[in-house]
């Protein structure tokens, strides 16, 4: 087959249409977010939540967002950066910080709606995959769909993490057991311990065993904040869960003390037309007794 080369004429660049900017920057995939967004006409004006799942290299982002012509309003937040008021000081980006991040969105969210009482999750945890109900006489739960950004959907990402978090808090987000860690894709079956070892943070703790026996210069260096924080592997299962019972007992946010005092700026005014002739004069001055 012989080969042809791309002619880009003129008739091409009249018809080019430049993509929107986010796509360019390669930040947002629009084929998703418009699926996400779209609502039933049925539905009018109510918004369409969803559960926006972000990782930096230090912190967790979970936000309920919804979106309006002007563009996407927050409607709650909350960060891994939080956590060390609910005892977790340490490892704030690992699949049990994200599942606690998920949770105090959750509550978080629900106290703002006045739903926290009708709608308690699943405090218990097993490791199960359950999805919240109805209650009947009483509003519906709170709905979101899990918004994933560009992150790829593997079986045990993080981001499933924090929607597990999400849901055992008492938001309805539809979903399967398919990418929970501990799902067998051949048995077609979620082992439920597997999950939890993973909620109570049980893979990590027995990395630490494994590192700390076989290298134990490697462990402390790669474990130095978890040393210098006196936390070890057979603390980490207690702190999650006496985390959870502390999100649960109070998920409001607490504002930060801003700097009210800058340091003033050493940018000097410039001098005028006058100031600048009468300094040349006192270097000329100061020049002339120099050399008498």
């Amino acid at each position: 087959m012989p080969f042809f080369k791309l002619q880009k004429n003129k008739a091409y660049f009249k018809r080019y249409q430049v993509k929107y900017r986010r796509r360019r920057e390669g930040k947002t995939d629009y084929y998703a977010r418009k699926r996400l967004l779209v609502q039933a006409k049925n539905k009018y004006n109510a918004p369409k939540y969803r559960l926006v799942v972000r990782f930096t290299n230090t912190d967790v982002v979970c936000q309920i967002v919804h979106a309006k012509i002007q563009g996407d309003f927050v409607l709650t937040a909350a960060y891994s950066h939080e956590l060390p008021r609910y005892g977790i000081k340490v490892g704030l980006t690992n699949w049990a910080a994200a599942y606690a991040t998920g949770l105090l969105v959750a509550r978080r969210v629900l106290a703002k709606l006045g739903l926290d009482q009708k709608y308690e999750g699943f405090p218990e945890i097993d490791g199960s995959v359950q999805e919240v109900e109805a209650i009947e006489d009483g509003p519906r739960p709170f709905k979101a769909f899990l918004d994933v950004g560009l992150r790829r959907t593997t079986t045990g990402s993080k981001v499933f993490a924090a929607m597990k978090g999400a849901s055992d808090g008492g938001i309805y987000v539809p979903h399967s057991e398919r990418r929970f860690p501990g799902y067998d894709a051949e048995a077609k079956e979620l082992d439920a311990e597997v999950l939890r070892d993973y909620i109570f943070g049980g893979h990590v703790a027995e990395y630490m065993r494994t590192l700390k026996e076989e290298d134990e210069e490697r462990y402390n260096s790669q474990f130095s904040r978890f040393v210098k924080a006196g936390v070890s592997a057979d603390d980490l299962e207690d702190m999650y869960a006496s985390a959870h019972k502390a999100i649960r007992a109070d998920p409001s946010a607490k504002p930060t003390q801003k700097k009210t005092e800058y340091p003033k700026s050493r940018k000097t005014s410039g001098l005028n037309a006058k100031q600048r002739k009468d300094r040349v004069r006192q270097k000329i001055e100061a020049f002339k007794r120099a050399q008498a």
